[in-house]
């Protein structure tokens, strides 16, 4: 029979060895003489202040915390909930899944762990808040709840990174639950859902998606507006952006599906769409923020789509737009420099004086760093890949083979990290196109990357 050691045991080894009377270590630790001595549970805070007395490392007791108190008793929140919060705040999540799984068989527990996960979520303790969510969907699956379907979109939230192809299973699995969410949550969710699909090119889904979320914000902005069921601040205070922006964003992304498909006609009708916003009733000063945004984004999509379809007379304007933007974030730029590149191989157009004007900008947001915003760290690191996939393609045709084949492996590493089968296809095509041209050190970090690529499956022979 296996021996599980006590806190008490080693509590009292310490005395020992140290010496010291259990009124010395009462005074010293600032834990009750009595409670020391007696052999019951202590509160996660006295466990604290015995484990800083003893000289320890914080939660050096929480293990066995969880097996002495926690398993081998009847389970009891009122211990569970607050060393839930301390093994959050010291990224303990090992010992966050026992206590959970321990406990989850009583089904009366998930609706307190669902407001802990909750708590945790929103102090952005993501990691800790994951394991709860997820042991609350599995108790609930068979419930048609509006918390299985909150439980589901923040596991989907959590979830969201750079592997394209786990975003797109987190995607898939969370999709069928978005109706049971509140109508106004639902708003978010497929916000979400479609800044996913659209990092995706999945547009058919996204032009689905966007068509959603574009019916249901209208008809929450009728009955806001009209009917007068709701004051307006609570739906404002639900969500993440103003109510109206559903409705102009979902014209943005349809535009971008069009766009994808080189339907530029169609993309300007709805980018027209959303550049004309005399309807929005509001005046307050983050409505006055988006439209200004919108409008802004209009007005260089318009050049895009122009410049897109072959009217080359409209680059100018496009630069000069850009550098006059008041938003010069590396999320706006990598698209606006990624539609110049892409209009000027299309076109073969020569466009080193706009990247060497630029040459700040480009080294910036190839260097940027990952943002916890889901639309940034979603479709920028995308857009990032297809700018620099561009780039290479261009310096490449233009007999740059230095900047060329430094940017092409560098999109080929990238793929690997994301997950992208396209991108990585891609870039060997490109590289076998113009491989004649690279010297044996680039070769062999190619074939490096191609053998990685064999081996994660990206590619098949």
């Amino acid at each position: 029979m296996k021996h599980t050691p006590t806190i008490s045991a080693e509590f009292e080894d310490y005395l020992k060895q140290n010496d010291m009377t259990l009124s010395q270590f009462a005074q010293y630790s600032g834990v009750h003489q009595r409670t020391l001595s007696q052999h019951r549970p202590v509160s996660v805070q006295q466990l604290d202040r015995i484990t800083a007395a003893m000289d320890l490392p914080e939660g050096y007791f929480y293990d066995l915390y969880i097996e002495n108190y926690i398993i081998d008793l009847s389970p009891n929140f009122r211990r569970i909930e607050p060393l839930l919060y301390r093994c959050a705040e010291l990224d303990k999540l090992d010992a966050i899944r026992r206590m959970v799984g321990h406990i989850m068989d009583n089904p009366l527990y998930a609706t307190r762990l669902f407001d802990v996960a909750e708590a945790l979520f929103e102090q952005g303790r993501h990691a800790a808040a994951l394991p709860l969510y997820e042991n609350v969907a599995e108790v609930e699956k068979y419930q048609h709840s509006e918390r299985l379907a909150t439980c589901q979109y923040r596991i989907f939230s959590i979830q969201v990174g750079d592997d394209q192809s786990r975003n797109l299973k987190a995607a898939t699995l969370f999709e069928p639950f978005v109706e049971r969410l509140d109508e106004i949550d639902q708003l978010d969710a497929l916000k979400d859902l479609a800044n996913v699909y659209r990092s995706l090119r999945l547009w058919d889904r996204l032009d689905v998606t966007a068509r959603k979320m574009r019916d249901k914000a209208e008809i929450q902005y009728t009955l806001e507006h009209q009917q007068k069921k709701r004051k307006p601040a609570e739906i404002e205070k639900r969500l993440s952006r103003p109510l109206f922006v559903y409705i102009t964003y979902s014209d943005l992304l349809c535009a971008s599906v069009y766009e994808a498909k080189g339907d530029y006609e169609q993309a300007l009708e709805y980018t027209y769409a959303y550049a004309n916003l005399d309807w929005v009733k509001e005046t307050d000063e983050e409505t006055l923020h988006w439209m200004k945004l919108f409008q802004d984004w209009a007005e260089g999509n318009i050049y895009t789509y122009k410049l897109l379809s072959g009217d080359i007379s409209v680059l100018n304007n496009y630069v000069e737009y850009i550098a006059a933007s008041s938003d010069a974030s590396e999320k706006v730029m990598v698209t606006k420099l990624l539609n110049i590149m892409m209009a000027a191989n299309r076109y073969q157009v020569d466009v080193d004086e706009v990247l060497k004007q630029f040459e700040a900008e480009i080294d910036s947001i190839t260097q940027q760093q990952p943002s916890a915003d889901m639309y940034t760290h979603q479709v920028v690191p995308e857009q990032l890949t297809r700018f620099k996939y561009e780039l290479a393609k261009y310096y490449l045709n233009k007999g740059n083979y230095s900047y060329g084949f430094k940017n092409l492996l560098d999109v080929l590493s990238k793929s690997l990290v994301i997950n992208k089968e396209a991108f990585f296809i891609s870039c060997i095509r490109l590289f076998e196109q113009f491989k004649q041209f690279a010297d044996f050190r680039l070769c062999t970090k190619y074939e490096s990357l191609v053998r990685e690529g064999r081996k994660e499956r990206l590619f098949y022979y």
